[in-house]
């Protein structure tokens, strides 16, 4: 009798492609267990991986002929149907259109005036107060920016634990903050400048360069930096 077939499922956790693709990232998976990941499953004959090893092999293991293939050439392989043929040329369009496309372009906010043109069109229509920050490189280029709080008209309340995780989790070496006064009034508050003065502390101990905290009206900033007050 045969051997009933090991699945994917009974794999070690450690050696299943989703749960190595979330534990050593993308980069850490051959082309075959990625591709299996998108297809789902194999047939009653071989499990994912295996079925798209034995595709890959028919193209000499290069994803370009990999996407030259129809869904009909596709179907030719018991375990595949059209939706995974569509599945997989779906995936390979994608990466060839990645190759295709520039890498986005990160802004440089090396000043307040930079700082506040990337933040004012987000703010300037609010009617209560929000407090964010922007993460970037040694470059001042921007990892990305978060929302960190939504508030009343006067205030809002600010975790700074939440701000250094964000920062310690996306690589950042420099960060930035900044809220906005819905009331229009751009002279900082003593809650403001007590914030500015904790966050630069935190930011001291884990050893990240607090750029500035910019307060935005419509029409016009604060610049702790600017002011002397970091």
């Amino acid at each position: 009798m045969a051997e009933d077939k090991l699945t994917i499922a009974h794999w070690a956790e450690d050696d299943r492609p989703r749960e190595k693709l979330e534990r050593l990232g993308p980069q850490a998976l051959s082309d075959a267990e990625l591709l299996a990941i998108l297809i789902g499953s194999g047939s009653t004959r071989e499990d994912a991986v295996t079925l798209m090893k034995r595709i890959l092999g028919h193209c000499k293991n290069n994803l370009n002929t990999l996407g030259k293939m129809t869904i009909a050439e596709l179907c030719q392989f018991n375990g595949v149907g059209p939706a995974k043929a569509i599945t997989i040329l779906a995936a390979c369009e994608l990466g060839k259109r990645r190759q295709m496309e520039k890498a986005e372009e990160r802004p440089e906010l090396n000043s307040a005036t930079r700082l506040y043109n990337h933040m004012h069109p987000v703010m300037q229509d609010l009617d209560v107060e929000e407090f964010w920050v922007l993460m970037m490189n040694q470059g001042f280029r921007l990892i990305k920016k978060i929302r960190i709080a939504h508030g009343g008209i006067s205030e809002v309340s600010v975790d700074v634990r939440i701000i250094i995780r964000e920062a310690v989790l996306c690589n950042a070496t420099i960060i930035a903050v900044c809220h906005n006064h819905p009331s229009g009034t751009i002279r900082p508050s003593k809650p403001d400048n007590d914030l500015t003065q904790t966050i630069k502390r935190a930011c001291d101990i884990m050893r990240l360069k607090l750029m500035d905290h910019v307060i935005i009206t419509d029409g016009a900033y604060f610049s702790y930096h600017e002011q002397g007050l970091i």
